[in-house]
């Protein structure tokens, strides 16, 4: 197996045990279905999924904007943000990695939109709307370092049509003069269960005494 059959195999989503992936609805069609569920209707509707809410759906479900990293420990007024649709400014990255300060807790999180339909953790609650995770591969010198799956939650549209931050679990950044040596490969990816890619990008970073 090719190291690219490798890299692939680690960015697929992890899948539920006897599901099997379905057509997506239309929102006017999920605003109606299960009508007499009050719950689910109440569900919906917290999400702004209601008849005649939306138009028709088209262009992707999900847009990725930013890749953050945030942390208690920075320093008042640092914010480290990355625009994943600008590639200029993802390539800079491997020539002057993103300084992370070892030792500290930190946190990834990413700014999204939601252009349509519903992207949801409850499956079992609504089948035909998808469940959207991040998944980030961390390599060091091409072996794998970590490894972080986490879904996004449940959202509908916007309706501002403003971004959404999802801020995912807490980490620990390695420490010592080895940890501190070189720099690392990330590779993220937000896709949904049934396989449809809705953001890839690579990044690096460095970890350094102090952030920079």
């Amino acid at each position: 197996m090719s190291n690219n059959d490798d890299i692939e195999s680690e960015l697929k989503p992890t899948t539920t045990p006897g599901y099997k992936p379905g057509g997506s609805k239309s929102p006017e069609e999920l605003a109606r279905l299960d009508a007499e569920d009050e719950s689910l209707a109440r569900w919906k509707a917290s999400l702004g999924i209601v008849p005649g809410a939306s138009g028709p759906a088209s262009g992707p479900k999900v847009s990725v904007l930013t890749l953050e990293l945030d942390s208690p420990t920075l320093p008042a007024g640092k914010k480290i943000s990355l625009d994943i649709n600008n590639s200029q400014e993802l390539t800079e990255t491997k020539k002057n990695p993103i300084i992370i300060k070892e030792g500290v807790e930190y946190n990834v999180r990413i700014t999204f939109k939601v252009n349509h339909s519903i992207i949801s953790v409850a499956r079992q609650l609504l089948t035909d709307c998808q469940g959207v995770r991040y998944i980030q591969l961390v390599k060091r010198a091409g072996i794998k370092v970590d490894k972080l799956e986490q879904m996004l939650g449940s959202y509908g549209p916007h309706p501002k049509g403003e971004a959404y931050l999802k801020n995912f679990d807490p980490e620990e950044s390695p420490s010592g003069m080895l940890a501190r040596s070189g720099s690392y490969t990330v590779l993220s990816r937000v896709v949904d269960d049934d396989g449809e890619v809705y953001a890839n990008w690579e990044w690096h970073f460095k970890l350094a005494k102090e952030w920079d």
